[in-house]
């Protein structure tokens, strides 16, 4: 299996009270950031069998543009598991459950996500691994410890596109 973790994109400034932080949407930037990782997505030419999100608005809508744009036309799975409360030994049980799909899209929230990540690729202590808004990790599930195979984020992504624009011809002058 292919676990892809994503972590949420932009969403402005965390609030103070948790019930108000929970229906945070994201804003203009966050939404950019969704265009460019499913336009790396979909460059990559990858399918999703399934989506699990967090169920706060932020993760979710995450999920939703995103999946939108890869073309996931399947309902996506709402999992406590993937929200900030979520621990490593219940993303375990979830992984362990999604072990009969191909590809599995996840996403969530700092600080717990990259945990998570840690969790899967350098067993049996976990590895420190940063993860900015709108970064995506690929693992390779098919054995223990997982193989993560690569992490980029939207900021990388956007620099890459804006070069790739250019010419790649040196300018050189021929008088």
């Amino acid at each position: 299996m292919n676990l892809y973790v994503l972590r949420h994109a932009s969403a402005g400034v965390r609030r103070a009270s948790p019930t108000v932080d929970a229906k945070r949407p994201l804003d203009k930037e966050g939404k950019e950031q969704c265009l460019l990782i499913a336009r790396y997505l979909n460059a990559m030419k990858v399918q999703f069998d399934l989506i699990v999100s967090s169920p706060l608005k932020r993760a979710l809508q995450t999920a939703s543009l995103v999946g939108t744009e890869v073309a996931y036309d399947s309902k996506i799975q709402i999992s406590d598991v993937m929200s900030p409360a979520g621990t490593v030994a219940g993303f375990q049980a979830l992984v362990t459950s999604l072990s009969s799909h191909e590809n599995v899209l996840v996403v969530g929230h700092n600080p717990n996500l990259t945990e998570f990540l840690g969790s899967l690729i350098c067993a049996p202590r976990p590895a420190a691994i940063r993860m900015r808004k709108s970064s995506i990790a690929r693992v390779d599930c098919s054995r223990k410890p997982g193989q993560l195979m690569s992490l980029v984020d939207a900021r990388l992504l956007r620099q890459l596109y804006a070069s790739a624009t250019k010419s790649s011809r040196r300018k050189t002058s021929r008088k």
